[in-house]
């Protein structure tokens, strides 16, 4: 093992793992230049875990890799010490499948790798953001209805961080809703005992929330079908931009990046 040791002559390394977008992709690519530019002194990496982005980028001349891969290649670059980062918004399945690689690669790879939370796993940063969330997009005589991804399997612990998220985004405000694209809470089950409360109360203006970290293909299908559901009885919109982007995203929003770096220097001092 001392042997095999003395190829790894570099010292830290930072993996962003992400789950990729067709149409967004260059948003996880400019978050890879802001850790870049708040850890200037350690090389940073991305992957990717959607197989499918992968393969239809790779159409259009895009090449990119996913975290197998990059594990891979950053141990055979010598990296003593790997941090990987969970770009995902909460601790469900795509987190868990990023937590098995690294679980698996520890069995094999001399290098000392440590994987970060998900973003919304700590009590304390997901009730600071869904403050300051609630806050950014609320408005006179509106409701809110934010759509979660989900996660298909409902014994998944991150289940946990998404009840906690529903729970206190209806604390925060009675015009705070939530239902889900894929898993508990779908919008197609809940949609009509929505419509009755709201009709109940008075509401005429409903304002979709995308809880997505990027504005990919759910926010371009998904949020649309929804607004045009939702517009054969209120005045609906899809929230307006927080950040810089033309489309509603949370990747951008500083108080995100702010999670993922506090996420990653955390890590980074135990590997």
């Amino acid at each position: 093992i001392i042997k095999r040791y003395r190829h790894y002559n570099k010292d830290r390394a930072i993996i962003l793992s992400c789950f990729g977008s067709v149409v967004q992709q260059q948003k996880y690519l400019e978050l890879k230049s802001f850790i870049e530019e708040q850890f200037e002194d350690i090389d940073v990496f991305i992957a990717f875990s959607s197989r499918m982005v992968i393969k239809k980028l790779a159409k259009k001349g895009e090449e990119y890799k996913n975290l197998p891969q990059v594990l891979a290649d950053v141990d055979m670059l010598g990296y003593k010490k790997i941090v990987v980062a969970s770009i995902n918004l909460f601790p469900t399945d795509e987190h868990d499948y990023i937590s098995s690689i690294v679980d698996g690669f520890k069995n094999f790879s001399l290098s000392h790798i440590k994987l970060t939370k998900a973003v919304l796993t700590k009590a304390k940063d997901t009730t600071k953001f869904l403050m300051e969330l609630s806050e950014a997009v609320k408005k006179e005589e509106t409701a809110n209805l934010f759509i979660i991804h989900g996660t298909p399997d409902l014994d998944n612990a991150g289940i946990a961080s998404i009840k906690y998220a529903e729970d206190m985004l209806a604390d925060l405000s009675p015009n705070n809703y939530s239902c889900s694209l894929e898993g508990a809470h779908p919008f197609y089950a809940v949609k009509d005992s929505l419509v009755a409360k709201w009709k109940e109360k008075g509401i005429k203006n409903i304002q979709v929330v995308p809880l997505l970290l990027v504005s990919g293909n759910h926010f371009v299908k998904d949020m649309v079908e929804i607004r045009d559901e939702l517009s054969e009885d209120f005045n609906v919109g899809i929230a307006p931009s927080l950040t810089k982007s033309e489309n509603f995203n949370l990747i951008e929003m500083e108080s995100v990046r702010k999670i993922i770096k506090t996420n990653i220097s955390e890590k980074l001092k135990q590997v």
